[in-house]
């Protein structure tokens, strides 16, 4: 199976990138996607990334796609956010981390979204559409669409 890649010819992406995508892959980004600077993207052999329309990465931002990751329209990144998909493979007692085996698990956020500086999505994580995640969060698990709070807090660390 060949790579599938699909970017609108409006698509923006600053200086000082790194962009690979092995083969199998699949690529889909939507029109008026920007990323700035410093961008960070990987897609492995197997995996899907689609960011919608209307997307925008500020600064030094890194996706690492093993699985799947979606990303909906409208929605805002900060300045340093990590995206991952995948984890490491490890065994406790004795604690051994492997380098070059992986865990996967689909990773996927909402639209009208706005993720602050620094937030590291983890695989499995999903967030709901209209959600604002706070700078420096951890996000490992469900956040709800539409909560009935606003706040830019570590909330969603736990």
């Amino acid at each position: 199976m060949n790579e599938t890649i699909d970017i609108h010819k409006n698509f923006q992406i600053g200086n000082l990138k790194n962009i690979q995508v092995e083969k199998s892959a699949q690529v889909s980004i939507c029109e008026n996607v920007i990323f700035r600077e410093f961008t960070n993207i990987l897609v492995n052999g197997g995996a899907s990334l689609t960011i919608h329309k209307n997307v925008f990465f500020n600064n030094s931002c890194s996706i690492n796609c093993w699985n799947k990751i979606e990303i909906g329209e409208n929605t805002l990144f900060g300045e340093g956010v990590k995206i991952y998909d995948h984890n490491h493979r490890y065994s406790i007692n004795p604690l051994i981390v492997n380098r070059g085996a992986f865990t996967t698990s689909p990773l996927s956020i909402g639209k009208n979204c706005w993720i602050g500086s620094n937030v590291t999505i983890l695989k499995g994580a999903s967030i709901g559409d209209n959600v604002i995640i706070g700078a420096n969060c951890l996000i490992y698990k469900h956040i709800p669409s539409n909560p009935t709070y606003l706040t830019m807090t570590t909330i969603y660390i736990t």
